[in-house]
């Protein structure tokens, strides 16, 4: 418990990081002096690795959110996209967490569709609550595999289907959720599908990832496998004491 709680105390909820750390104080004062010098222990001799400043979310909006889903009302929020500011009323379904970003999926009332909505664009505060709404049938059994398809394949130029000669089990542990999609397709073979803007990123990155693969697409992605396998040669040729 002291230990997440002091993760927790680095994490992308704003305002938790003090509450975590009083609770942790509290935490301490009870704990008897052996585990008191475990977790001073831990403390001192961990430390944060300083990474990209992932955008924060506040707790009071996330309880809120949680609350709408939870008590199945609608919602009217003030969502920053791609065209600015825009006001959306929507029938929350489920909130979706990366380990770097939280995620709304809920029904679009507008647009008369399903959308998935990053949480720290949605402004605050958000408008009073709505009317109750009867549950639609969701996109998706599971609300993650839907959000893992809306951020690593839909607004992407490229969508890439890419057949892994190994089983789900072995390729899982090298990738994640935030970079594409994994189905199994058999004891052998698993599916990967992902999105990119860049072909040459989406051939770099299906091939460290170590297995045989087969791309199913795009077409496009062949002839780019080609020329990045060509240039890794060369830079291997060049590299080789014992190739000249």
């Amino acid at each position: 418990m002291a230990i997440s709680l002091r993760t927790a105390a680095t994490g992308s909820v704003a305002g938790l990081e003090e509450g975590a750390v009083r609770a942790l104080a509290k935490l301490q004062q009870l704990l008897p002096s052996r585990l008191r010098h475990r977790v001073e222990a831990f403390r001192a001799a961990t430390v944060a690795l300083p990474g990209a400043a992932d955008p924060e979310v506040s707790a009071d909006l996330l309880a809120a959110i949680a609350t709408a889903c939870r008590d199945r009302r609608r919602v009217r929020l003030r969502y920053r996209g791609r065209d600015g500011v825009t006001a959306r009323e929507v029938e929350p379904h489920r909130l979706v967490h990366t380990p770097r970003r939280w995620y709304l999926v809920a029904w679009d009332v507008a647009k008369d569709d399903w959308r998935t909505f990053r949480v720290d664009r949605i402004e605050e505060p958000l408008g009073p609550p709505g009317a109750r709404f009867t549950p639609r049938m969701p996109p998706e059994e599971d609300a993650a595999a839907y959000v893992s398809h809306a951020i690593t394949s839909a607004p992407y130029t490229y969508q890439a289907r890419v057949l892994f000669h190994a089983p789900l089990e072995a390729v899982a542990p090298r990738t994640s959720p935030g970079a594409g999609r994994l189905e199994a397709v058999d004891a052998r073979t698993c599916l990967f599908t992902a999105g990119s803007n860049s072909l040459r990123e989406l051939a770099v990155h299906v091939a460290v990832k170590g297995f045989d693969f087969e791309v199913l697409d795009p077409p496009e992605l062949v002839p780019v496998l080609r020329e990045v396998c060509d240039r890794l040669d060369r830079a291997a040729t060049m590299s080789d004491p014992g190739s000249g």
